[in-house]
């Protein structure tokens, strides 16, 4: 059976990475930690190692609640724990009376670390409370090195993840009709703007699908695709419904509140 036939060809990658942290277990009978996975990662990765006997997987990323985590693929004599995910959780201390921060504030000032995205997991505001997750082997160069955000001034304290706080969000369903399944049509419905400023949008790089920017307004969407919109929010293709008489697509979506 062609293992990539249930998946995109952008996917393709990351399949052949899975595979072969298979094989690397599979062989030296030891376990692989990886990087910060998205859901669709997380999804890809479990569907490949499937109910593997000699190859097991788990996840995690600083507590059930978190969407990006990191995979431990295992031999079967194996029973891991949270210390073997090799996670680090930052509080940021900022001076919260004079300056409000984002997400987008935060995010930009760890990739300006020069450290790819893949090594630090969710951002949680709650309130005016910032946290972050990291992988251990960066968190001391991290703790060193983010001294701003913004243009606010900053120091990093580290927690134990039993501090990590939990965002619960909420989804409300909706059932659209939609002329065709590309991703302008999807969202232009989803957010009821014009299909014109969704293209644009997405062109602009304000769109992404399974946690990746796109700029193809063409694209197909599939069942179980998450996407989002920048300022206008994220929903996710629920089902496939069919179509109607009139040859439109029903579909339900969940959007985020």
């Amino acid at each position: 059976m062609d293992i990539y036939q249930h998946f995109r060809k952008e996917e393709h990658h990351f399949i052949d990475l899975v595979c072969e942290w298979k094989r690397l277990v599979t062989e030296q009978y030891a376990p692989k930690l990886t990087d910060f996975l998205t859901p669709r990662e997380q999804q890809i990765a479990r569907s490949i190692v499937g109910n593997n006997d000699e190859v097991h997987v788990a996840f995690f990323g600083g507590s059930s609640s978190v969407e990006r985590k990191r995979a431990l693929l295992y031999p079967p004599y194996m029973q891991p724990n949270e210390d073997d995910f090799q996670l680090s959780l930052f509080s940021v201390r900022y001076p919260k009376k004079f300056v409000t921060l984002g997400h987008r504030d935060v995010l930009g000032a760890l990739l300006s670390l020069g450290v790819k995205r893949e090594k630090f997991g969710d951002i949680v505001i709650v309130d005016d409370v910032i946290q972050f997750v990291v992988a251990k082997e960066i968190a001391p160069f991290v703790k060193m090195n983010v001294t701003s955000i913004g243009k606010a001034k900053v120091s990093l304290e580290e927690q134990p993840l039993s501090q990590l706080l939990v965002v619960k969000e909420e989804w409300e369903e909706e059932t659209f009709t939609v002329s065709s399944l590309r991703l302008d049509a999807i969202l232009a419905q989803c957010f009821r703007i014009s299909r014109q400023k969704a293209q644009a949008l997405i062109t602009q790089n304000y769109a992404k699908v399974n946690w990746k920017t796109v700029d193809q307004a063409h694209m197909e969407c599939q069942e179980g695709d998450l996407l989002s919109l920048r300022g206008y929010g994220r929903c996710r293709l629920q089902a496939i419904v069919g179509q109607t008489k009139k040859e439109k697509w029903r579909i339900v979506v969940e959007k985020a509140k």
